[in-house]
């Protein structure tokens, strides 16, 4: 199993406090609102384009915000409030903060030139400056808990879709993250491999890591998540416990989606 994050308690981890995100004239988030305790997962479904990859990307601060706030840990993520506006920070805050924030794309963005152990010790090694000899047997370590501890050696190119997804969660995770980002995490996989990678995200979730999941795998949000949110053309038209939404959706965009997608 992997290492279990902090237990769940009732304060909020993540605040998105009426967000709106504009390109050009496309409005693709307007006025969302969310709030997401310590140890929560939450899974973010709806139709392609209603703003859902858009949203963790702004958590994460690539994609900057028009206006509105997001709080990671209570603090400000990617501007710093000034005579009450909001002005961007340095990059190197920026960069700081995304220590805190792991985040698995929907294409793993491995580096290609290096080994599935140098993989998972990059960002260690290289932002947080720590030696090798110190931070190789943890990598190790990640990488055996995601079933890959026989893969050391490999590069990506000798790797199937679901390794390298695999890959990609444990590197995400030796930054020790407080928050862990999903978007779509196996929709450019083989049907065959979707499942190794939504058990390695299950691990997480009951160790107790604070998730939010872009997913359209919905046995999984059922499953694991404890709350859902639909979002459609930029809005949150629903969210509520997983339980509730699946089987007793209250607003007809949701039964439409859900009928839609069965």
């Amino acid at each position: 199993m992997m290492d279990a994050a902090p237990a769940k308690s009732n304060g909020s981890l993540v605040r998105i406090l009426d967000v709106h995100k504009s390109f050009g004239d496309l409005k693709v988030l307007r006025g969302v609102t969310i709030q997401v305790p310590r140890g929560e997962v939450v899974c973010v479904i709806g139709p392609s384009g209603s703003g859902k990859t858009t949203l963790v990307r702004c958590i994460n601060h690539l994609e900057k915000i028009d206006s509105g706030r997001i709080y990671v840990n209570g603090r400000l993520v990617g501007y710093r409030e000034v005579g009450g506006r909001i002005v961007e920070e340095r990059e190197s805050v920026v960069a700081e903060q995304r220590q805190n924030i792991g985040m698995v794309f929907q294409r793993f963005n491995l580096f290609p030139h290096l080994s599935a152990l140098d993989n998972v010790m990059v960002g260690p090694r290289r932002v947080l400056k720590r030696p090798r000899a110190e931070i190789e047997p943890e990598a190790k370590a990640l990488l055996e808990r995601v079933g890959l501890g026989d893969k050391l050696a490999s590069y990506p190119s000798q790797l199937s879709g679901g390794q390298q997804q695999r890959v990609a969660i444990a590197r995400a995770f030796a930054m020790q993250p407080t928050l862990m980002l999903f978007d779509e995490p196996t929709s450019a996989l083989d049907p065959e491999t979707v499942g190794e990678v939504l058990d390695v995200m299950k691990t997480l979730a009951k160790g107790g890591m604070t998730m939010i999941v872009v997913t359209h795998e919905m046995g999984f949000a059922r499953e694991v998540a404890d709350r859902v949110v639909m979002m459609d053309e930029g809005v949150i038209v629903e969210e509520g416990r997983a339980e509730d939404l699946f089987l007793r959706p209250r607003e007809e965009r949701t039964k439409a989606f859900l009928k839609a997608i069965r």
